[in-house]
């Protein structure tokens, strides 16, 4: 359940800062700005402008795309000229100021009145986009209390809405104690009750400010190895997998993330495909763990980077990630300014091929449209509060 903004608030006073949303509080505690269409919810109307979409136009909102740059116009162009929809802000795209990154997240509004979804992996520490997020990150928290956590999480939540995105990739649910895993200073815990706390708590602070994400489902843990340059794989087994590792990411859907991010790693005794790929990791999520948000894969660039041959077509992985249940789709290693426009070509033709269901679009998009008509009716800016006096 999502907690009341003003226990958020004091969380924040308690490190020295305080925010204000310029706007109205509604349902689920954003500040609305948008009201919805009298009898019909997000959700209505999700499925009605999905309805009168071509494939190709579902297809283009299903896709993330990515340029690095920080020049308004070509970012306005090429979300207006692929009708994206998402982007995400890599360390490229960040100026050195927070009014900097305003303006470029305003740039990447083509429909203002539904702005797409401007993500950001802002977990702070050793993954930050942002320089300005002093608070503290995973390599700290998983040894302090869980209100720290949440103090932490709804500050750094507040951030990435004051610099215009509405969605952070940032809450990392993998938990490990074998301090040379790549994922072990970016987990919240190093056992997988302590990192659970954790994971729920950063959900319930941060889905106050943005769409939150849990990642890496179903857990890099257990899997040696890094999913930038190879598949991590273990031969865990799915009740192994339920009692320990899929804990972090339960705590966390149940606290009401909007995302879960599906990792490059394969439990073998599962499914041998990686979980991104997985029809079986995806039906887990939604029947298993209760899972109703968007399903998104991690950078579908880092699978040409393992240099596996079954995985060197970028549009056949993203179809392949489309078909097996993921929602949005995302590349950014090895893309170019032309790579959302081709995959969003291979989504439509695989769509009128009848290789990829068209319900399975439609679904997708439709889930991925009611994200953003949420986050349209209760966006806001969020300022630093000039009536409030931090903490001593």
């Amino acid at each position: 359940m999502r907690r009341s903004l003003p226990i958020l608030l004091s969380g924040a006073l308690a490190v020295g800062i305080a925010f204000m949303p310029i706007g109205s509080v509604t349902a689920g505690n954003r500040p609305l700005l948008v009201e919805p269409a009298p009898g019909k919810g997000p959700a209505g109307q999700a499925a009605q402008l999905v309805a009168e979409m071509t494939t190709s136009e579902q297809a283009a909102s299903i896709v993330m795309g990515h340029i690095p740059t920080t020049d308004a116009r070509a970012l306005s162009a090429y979300m207006t000229d692929d009708s994206l929809g998402g982007f995400i802000l890599m360390g490229a795209n960040v100026p050195s100021t927070e009014d900097g990154l305003r303006g470029i997240t305003d740039a990447l509004k083509s429909d203002p009145a539904l702005p797409p979804l401007i993500a950001i992996d802002q977990e702070g520490g050793y993954v930050s986009r942002l320089p300005w997020d002093d608070f503290p990150a995973s390599s700290t928290l998983k040894d302090r209390s869980v209100v720290d956590t949440s103090t932490a999480f709804a500050a750094r939540g507040a951030l990435v809405a004051r610099g215009g995105a509405n969605v952070n990739f940032g809450i990392v649910a993998d938990t490990t104690a074998d301090r040379s895993s790549f994922i072990f200073g970016r987990s919240l815990g190093a056992d997988p009750k302590g990192a659970a706390e954790r994971v729920g708590a950063a959900v319930a602070a941060e889905e106050q400010f943005v769409a939150s994400t849990l990642k890496h489902f179903p857990g890099h843990g257990a899997a040696p190895g890094d999913s930038h340059q190879l598949i991590p794989s273990t031969e865990l087994t799915f009740e192994q997998w339920r009692q320990a590792d899929a804990l972090p990411f339960v705590a966390g859907i149940d606290a009401g993330a909007s995302l879960l991010m599906f990792g490059h790693l394969a439990y073998t005794s599962v499914d041998p495909a990686p979980a991104s790929l997985s029809s079986r990791w995806h039906e887990i999520a939604r029947e298993d763990l209760g899972f109703d948000g968007v399903m998104v894969t991690d950078d579908l660039g880092m699978l040409l980077s393992t240099g596996l041959k079954e995985y060197a077509d970028p549009v056949t992985n993203a179809v392949t990630a489309v078909a097996a249940g993921n929602d949005l789709v995302l590349m950014i290693v090895h893309s170019t300014p032309e790579t959302a426009a081709q995959l969003t070509a291979g989504i439509t033709a695989a769509v009128d091929a009848g290789t990829l269901p068209a319900e399975r679009l439609q679904e997708a998009a439709e889930r991925v449209m009611t994200l953003r008509l949420e986050l349209a009716a209760s966006s806001a800016v969020w300022a630093t509060c000039p009536a409030c006096d931090p903490a001593s």
